[in-house]
């Protein structure tokens, strides 16, 4: 692991005709530190900034209003509820992260071990963010279609174990791949891969498999007891997160991958796409809370509660969690 005293600079100034067999080199091609960015692209890295400082203003208060909803408006901790807390505990940690940033450009700009810390505990919120919107797909799954299947391993105790598991698994593969791909950079690109498949393409391939799963199943006869509401809240969740996976997180992995195959792409380019994708990917903060609204049956109200004060409080209630008899439902 390089030094403190590791001149960020110093990454640009290593001839791209140089053999990969440095892993400082072969690590920039992943990961550009803003200092980086000011310099080459400073224009855009201010407009990137302020679209970062409004996504984590947004992201800051949808989730922690929603936060507060979860925890202390909702009587019933079902387990959709518990992995949509951790959801909106990562969206806070990642919004948090992002003026960090800016903190760490003007103060710690020449150190690389510090924005490793900071690159380290931004991966590992979003591919949290990306198992805990895998578990909610999954989950609203067998609340649908595996009902009686399902009841022993939907319930909370199941739930917050799967959470805690989630939570060591991404931090520690995170911090094993990224420091196996700083010291060996033989194994840089191979390493990145798999983290990449572990923690972004697998969850991807569940999420649009039960997806296909559940509007096949909801247009049998068989499942046709269940209240349209019900069934229509269940699809749209899958959708929302299906369209948060393609606008926030595909751009970014997408990227890693074609630096993977191809290593020598123009420098310039792999900046300015990171920065970009690292961008959108930070936005998914501000649009989880839309998968919020199909978690509970009145999130949206409680909401409104909450400032207009002029209704009796309202408990959320999981619409898709609290499962009854499915012959009697």
């Amino acid at each position: 692991m390089p030094t403190s005293s590791t001149q960020l600079p110093a990454l640009d100034s290593i001839n791209s005709t140089q053999q990969p067999n440095s892993s400082i080199y072969l690590f920039s091609k992943f990961i550009h530190p803003d200092k980086e960015l000011s310099t080459t692209f400073y224009s855009l890295w201010i407009v990137l900034m302020v679209v970062n400082a409004i996504i984590f203003l947004v992201g800051v208060v949808l989730n922690s209003l929603a936060l507060y909803v979860f925890c202390f408006r909702t009587k019933t901790k079902t387990t959709s509820v518990i992995y949509t807390i951790n959801l909106i505990v990562t969206d806070l940690l990642v919004g948090f992260s992002l003026p960090v940033r800016i903190i760490m450009f003007y103060s710690a700009g020449e150190c690389l071990n510090c924005s490793l810390i900071h690159i380290f505990g931004y991966f590992v919120n979003m591919y949290c963010s990306i198992l805990f919107l895998t578990c909610i797909c999954v989950d609203r799954y067998l609340a649908i279609v595996q009902v009686e299947a399902s009841r022993k391993w939907r319930n909370p105790t199941c739930a917050k174990g799967i959470c805690v598991f989630i939570w060591i698994f991404a931090t520690v593969v995170t911090f094993s791949i990224l420091t196996m791909a700083i010291k060996f950079a033989e194994c840089c690109l191979s390493k990145i891969l798999v983290l990449m498949v572990c923690e972004y393409f697998f969850p991807l391939i569940i999420i649009i498999f039960f997806t296909t799963r559940i509007m096949c199943a909801l247009s049998k006869p068989s499942l046709m007891h269940q209240s349209r509401e019900r069934r229509m809240r269940a699809v749209q969740l899958l959708i929302t997160v299906l369209i948060i996976f393609m606008i926030c997180f595909t751009p970014f992995h997408v990227r890693q991958v074609a630096i993977s195959i191809n290593p020598d792409m123009p420098h310039n380019i792999s900046l300015l796409v990171y920065h970009v994708t690292v961008t959108l990917s930070s936005l998914n903060s501000c649009m989880d809370p839309i998968v919020y609204c199909f978690v509970t049956n009145n999130f949206q109200s409680t909401m409104k509660n909450i400032f207009s004060k002029t209704e009796p409080e309202q408990t959320s209630v999981d619409i898709l969690g609290m499962n009854k008899n499915s012959k009697g439902s």
